[in-house]
């Protein structure tokens, strides 16, 4: 079996568990879209998922991100891949996603906005991004609190380049998917009530939430984007890229 056999039967796995959940919650499949998180995978894993379908990529690492799409950038069997930059993300490392990455999940500072919108003007194009939220205020990770939200989402105003789309959770780990789910939910609930509040260069339509193990909970509480990175392509078994 090559890779693309394997990858291809993954894939056909998750398309089913994907529509197995929007059929409970009643939701058509097509609200979702499958993020394959590629990180610490070679460009060929990459090429080999889109050979059978896979059309959206999701990258840790900025430096990673730019050296695959430099790599891949003329290959005509990358034709429609769309990068998603997932990782977090610091003022310095803008300059390698903006105008690569389709959506950035991961604005969770008004000064990392305001880098975004400054690149986005500089190279002529639009850079669509999502806030991620710490809903859990867990310190050792990135995402801006519930109680600063409100602000940050305000500052895309002065931001007509770098337009937010929605939201973005990364909860705390647990093996058990069942204890994202009021997260996932909390989350849901936090979008719906934002959206009543319009606001220039806002609008909340996407909500980037599940991970491999609980990706059919997130679902079923309303994502938008499901990031699956191990149930695609197999753990990962090299160390994280230099990225300072």
């Amino acid at each position: 079996m090559t890779r693309a056999d394997t990858l291809a039967a993954r894939l056909a796995d998750l398309e089913q568990q994907i529509r197995g959940a929007c059929q409970r919650a009643g939701r058509p499949p097509e609200q979702v879209t499958l993020v394959a998180v590629s990180k610490r995978k070679p460009a060929s894993d990459i090429l080999a998922a889109r050979s059978v379908g896979q059309v959206d990529f999701g990258e840790n690492y900025a430096q990673e991100l730019r050296d695959k799409a430099r790599a891949l950038h003329e290959a005509p069997e990358a034709a429609g891949l769309r990068w998603h930059y997932i990782g977090p993300l610091q003022r310095n490392k803008v300059k390698y996603v903006v105008g690569t990455a389709a959506l950035v999940h991961t604005v969770d500072h008004p000064k990392i906005l305001a880098a975004l919108e400054q690149r986005a003007v500089a190279q002529g194009v639009t850079q669509e991004v999502l806030v991620q939220v710490n809903l859990a205020e867990e310190p050792q990770k990135s995402g801006v609190h519930r109680d600063e939200l409100p602000a940050l989402l305000d500052a895309f105003a002065d931001a007509p380049h770098a337009p937010c789309r929605g939201l973005m959770l990364m909860p705390p780990w647990d093996p058990n998917p069942e204890a994202a789910r009021p997260l996932f939910r909390r989350l849901r609930q936090l979008r719906d009530e934002l959206a009543q509040q319009p606001r220039d260069n806002v609008r909340l339509e996407h909500l980037s939430m599940g991970m491999s193990h609980d990706f059919a909970v997130a679902i079923e509480e309303g994502a938008t984007l499901v990031r699956v990175g191990t149930a695609i392509f197999g753990e990962r078994d090299t160390p994280p890229p230099a990225d300072p």
